[in-house]
């Protein structure tokens, strides 16, 4: 019955009201018992009548202790009372039942006593008014304490006005409760419910409500939510994307095949030609299939990394080296600026592989008779280095898209008939994020690119690169 979240905190606020109020209506019910209302009327009426004879104590209090006895004895009848006169020393002087009822001392403690209860001599209990007169001594005022039936409670003045506060109360604080358990359980039982939906594309942030912890966890669910359906988004295209680039080769092989097969090439020339397109578009899939390996060991944190100090200077030459005789046969110019720079920590074929891809973008997209530059210079305590390039550029609304997987900017541009399946700069962004730094694109049409990579000196400890191959 109490299994949820909501009830259970009802519960829990129903029994610690209902403890409170049991408390509360205990000391009450003490309170009556020892203060009944005939207690109260009895007090009150003895602190009247003490109240009058201290008015009138100056034509009293010094008075011979013999004419004092006879008036206090006639008052005594009068109030129905009995009154008794202490010295400063705590000393009975007069006491108007004396011979009619056992002694009374004077309490201790008077300054802290005004009405009160005290024990004479024989025990009886007698309810008293006690103050001090001008003259320094003592006026008691006091009557037995009556002894009420215990059926009197309900006929106390504040027994129904507290039972009837405390019902209202209690009702009250049970519907507050509930308010509060729904305030609390309500906002959660809605994230279950979207929980259960999961995953979900069409599934929607959800509303802040409730206490902070329960909106923090909201606001957790709402990125996880975010997160979720971006990555189910990513697996969509990835998959759809894998599916067009392998579908043109696939074609081209299973055509080539099927006419070698079905001898339509029938020629030496016509075999070789068939053979070379099955072996480019099995050659084109095999580094289609390394790149999404590498891509899947990166994503996963498994991909091997060295930590050896790297000679940026020194790599960066060695890929200008490399790419010398391609950029001479397009009648490219390629440079390179890069001053004595510090050894960064990582791995140095992984660098390799992001400049080299960098170079030969570059060296694809530019025309002949242009330029590719590259430039290294020590930031802080990072190392940026810049590939640019003076091709065409790249188009405004392709710069947001260009690390994504698969995102190929424009294949009419000059170089596109040696694009390739677009994985090469996603492999570049993680292997740079891997190693702590970041890298982004400046470009702008017939203006050029820049690619800008920057690399700490040493990396975060928690990047994959600060692990040793083993």
């Amino acid at each position: 019955m109490f299994s949820s979240l909501r009830s259970r905190l009802w519960l829990s606020y129903a029994l610690l009201i209902t403890a409170a109020l049991s408390v509360a209506a205990i000391i009450l019910f003490i309170f009556l018992l020892q203060n009944p209302l005939l207690y109260r009327q009895a007090n009150t009426r003895l602190s009247v009548i003490q109240a009058v004879l201290v008015k009138s104590q100056n034509k009293w209090a010094n008075l011979p202790l013999n004419d004092l006895q006879a008036l206090m004895e006639d008052a005594s009848q009068t109030y129905d009372t009995r009154l008794l006169l202490f010295s400063a020393d705590r000393q009975v002087l007069l006491d108007s039942g004396a011979g009619k009822s056992a002694a009374i001392q004077l309490p201790r403690f008077t300054r802290l006593r005004s009405n009160s209860v005290l024990k004479d001599a024989s025990g009886v209990a007698w309810l008293y008014a006690l103050k001090r007169l001008d003259n320094g001594n003592w006026l008691m005022v006091a009557t037995e304490r009556p002894n009420p039936p215990l059926v009197m409670l309900l006929r106390d003045e504040f027994f129904w006005p507290f039972v009837t506060a405390g019902l209202v109360a209690f009702i009250l604080s049970l519907l507050l409760a509930y308010w509060l358990a729904r305030w609390v359980g309500d906002p959660l039982q809605t994230v279950v419910t979207a929980s259960r939906q999961m995953p979900s594309a069409k599934a929607k942030p959800l509303a802040l409500r409730g206490p902070r912890e329960v909106r923090d966890l909201t606001h957790a669910f709402n990125e996880m939510t975010t997160r979720v359906q971006a990555s189910q988004k990513s697996q969509r295209d990835f998959v759809a994307n894998v599916s067009h680039e392998l579908k043109t080769p696939l074609t081209a092989v299973q055509g080539f095949a099927q006419a070698v097969l079905d001898g339509a090439a029938d020629t030496p020339e016509a075999r070789q030609q068939a053979a070379r397109v099955i072996y480019d578009e099995a050659g084109r899939m095999h580094r289609m299939v390394l790149a999404l390996l590498d891509l899947a060991r990166l994503d996963a944190g498994t991909a091997d990394f060295q930590r050896a100090p790297v000679d940026i200077p020194a790599l960066l030459n060695s890929v200008v080296e490399k790419f010398t005789p391609q950029a001479r046969g397009t009648g490219l110019t390629l440079r390179i600026e890069t001053p004595a720079l510090p050894p960064i920590t990582g791995d140095g074929d992984r660098l390799a592989q992001v400049f080299t891809n960098l170079v030969d973008n570059a060296l694809k997209f530019t025309p002949a008779r242009g330029q590719v530059t590259l430039r290294a210079a020590l930031i802080g305590s990072e190392v940026q280095v810049d590939v640019a390039d003076s091709g065409a550029g790249i188009p405004a609304e392709a710069l947001t898209h260009i690390f994504d997987r698969f995102y190929q900017a424009d294949p009419s541009r000059p170089g596109g008939g040696k694009h390739g399946a677009g994985l090469g700069l996603a492999i570049v962004k993680e292997i740079v994020q891997a190693h702590g730094g970041t890298i982004s694109v400046r470009s702008a049409p017939d203006e050029g690119s820049t690619f800008t990579v920057r690399l700490p000196l040493t990396p975060p400890a928690d990047k994959p690169v600060a692990k040793r191959k083993k």
